[in-house]
């Protein structure tokens, strides 16, 4: 694999999750919310989510661009929707092979039929969509809820603060329009 694209794939990962470790720092807990990692395993789940990215990159029977991949304490969720078992397979074999991971969730959806340029656009208008509601809401911290659709159903996944936000972007979700069916991949943190 090209080092160059890792390093910067890396970077990018890195100043992201550093970003995100700054804005989250000032916020209080609330009750009944899972408490915030120390800044130190933040970090560390955003190299460990980095080095799943590239593994995945780096290996030609895995479509890594399909493929979410989101970190929690070592747990590694992925998800999105892919061809066929063999990815998904190949996929969770490759992520827990990684440094770092302790934990490997599969929310990856297989596929069915074809896709045509037309669904291609109206899945990534619907997915548009679905992320301004998410973001409109104040009760949902919607930059932690990736946001995948194929053929009008929506996957959702993510690690989120409680139940009551997973219900809340399950149900924003479903309230838009062109969307058919909502599949829940997110997980309360722990």
């Amino acid at each position: 694999m090209n080092t160059r694209l890792t390093s910067l794939a890396m970077a990018l990962s890195l100043s992201a999750g550093l970003g995100a470790l700054v804005t989250g720092c000032s916020k209080q807990q609330a009750v009944g919310v899972a408490p915030p990692v120390t800044v130190g395993v933040a970090l560390d789940d955003t190299v460990t989510t980095t080095r799943v990215k590239a593994a995945l990159v780096g290996d030609e029977s895995t479509k890594a661009y399909d493929i979410k991949v989101e970190t929690r304490k070592g747990a590694v969720q992925l998800s999105g929707f892919v061809d066929n078992q063999i990815q998904v397979d190949r996929a969770i074999y490759l992520a827990r092979g990684v440094e770092g991971v302790n934990a490997v969730e599969n929310g990856m959806t297989l596929k069915e039929g074809t896709s045509t340029p037309g669904s291609k656009l109206d899945d990534s208008i619907i997915t548009t969509r679905v992320k301004a509601v998410l973001l409109a809401d104040p009760a949902i911290k919607s930059l932690e809820i990736a946001v995948v659709t194929r053929k009008g159903e929506v996957q959702l996944s993510g690690f989120v603060d409680s139940r009551a936000q997973i219900e809340r972007a399950l149900s924003l979700a479903q309230g838009v329009d062109g969307v058919n069916f909502v599949v829940n991949e997110m997980r309360v943190k722990k």
